[in-house]
């Protein structure tokens, strides 16, 4: 019997030490980046939290990188039922073992857009240089290009796509999850009323209580910023004279030139770098993330760019991070057969 209950006991605290090894780590740390130094008041300290898989501590194995990029009014905190589809990945054999971080790109006006700008700090050279360089220094990483991928989710599609799009000696493949400004329509389209909306806002408080006009606010000051037009300090390619629409033509070309619709024509020749390239969209999403997505995937078709492009039944946010969700079903397994594991 003694011999019995000793056995059990060992099965017992075997089948504990598995469980509790089948688990990843978050680790969080502060980078301290000079390309982020800015006149616009934003903070060039940033947050990343890292997703460190299983045994990592126990091993001396290197691991590929996810580069998550997170969406408009979102940080970098990877949450507890984040962290648990990560693992479930790894679990489940949908992906093997990696590395997966995520930076805080909030900013006053609650995104980065994570783009370059004169006014907020170039985010696109501290995501694809100071943060790669921090994440290969600091972790076991294997660092090089074909074991780095960037996704992202609207704003952090948008960003993941243009940053992988400019950097293709830095990443080898993209997932852009819904991502949003691709192109000028809809809700974000000349004859829209979110143009109009804006243009009556004077103080932060009042512009915190919309949405439309405040994603106009973030996006201004990082592709047209303008030291002397207070109180955002930035322009806009469409203002109004009561109804009637005045077209600023410099802003607009300016605008345009950071959208990948019309971008992609120019870096045509670095998407053809990449291993693989994959957008998706929900079905039931606001009408503007099919049209600008199918117009971004109708070029890449044109200019002889392959890539997947996928509709899946769902809205803006409830298939991402859930176990019937995109980044478990379909984002890690995409990484699992196209970035390289040794």
């Amino acid at each position: 019997m003694k011999k019995l209950i000793t056995l059990i006991v060992i099965l017992l605290l075997c089948h504990f030490s598995n469980a509790q090894n089948s688990v990843g780590k978050i680790v969080s740390h502060i980078i301290e980046s000079k390309a982020l130094q800015n006149v616009g008041g934003e903070n060039p300290n940033r947050k990343i939290s890292v997703y460190l898989p299983p045994n990592y501590e126990n091993t001396k194995e290197r691991f590929p990188v996810i580069y998550y990029l997170h969406g408009f009014m979102g940080k970098d905190s990877i949450y507890a039922n984040m962290k648990n589809i990560l693992d479930e990945g790894i679990r489940k054999h949908k992906i093997r073992p990696f590395i997966l971080v995520q930076v805080d790109n909030y900013t006053l006006y609650e995104g980065s857009f994570y783009s370059n700008s004169s006014l907020t700090g170039n985010w696109d050279e501290f995501m694809a240089k100071e943060l790669v360089g921090f994440m290969d220094k600091n972790f076991r990483t294997l660092a090089n290009r074909e074991n780095r991928g960037i996704a992202g989710h609207s704003m952090g599609g948008y960003g993941a796509f243009k940053i992988g799009m400019l950097h293709p000696e830095v990443f080898s493949s993209i997932y852009a999850m819904s991502p949003g400004l691709l192109a000028m329509v809809k809700e974000f389209g000349a004859n829209s009323t979110s143009f109009k909306e804006v243009q009556k806002i004077k103080t932060q408080e009042e512009l915190k209580k919309t949405y439309y006009p405040k994603v106009l606010v973030a996006v201004a000051r990082a592709w047209s910023p303008n030291p002397n037009n207070p109180p955002f300090y930035c322009d806009f390619p469409f203002s109004y004279d009561g109804d009637k629409m005045i077209i600023n033509q410099a802003v607009l070309e300016k605008w345009e030139a950071n959208m990948p619709v019309y971008m992609v024509d120019k870096y045509a020749d670095n998407l053809r770098k990449m291993t693989a390239i994959k957008l998706d969209w929900g079905r039931n999403d606001s009408q503007r993330f099919p049209i600008q997505i199918g117009m971004l995937s109708q070029r890449l078709e044109n200019l002889g760019i392959n890539h997947f492009a996928e509709e899946y039944i769902g809205d803006h946010g409830n298939k991402i991070w859930s176990t019937d969700g995109r980044v478990l079903n379909d984002l890690l397994p995409f990484f699992n057969d196209y970035l390289k594991f040794d």
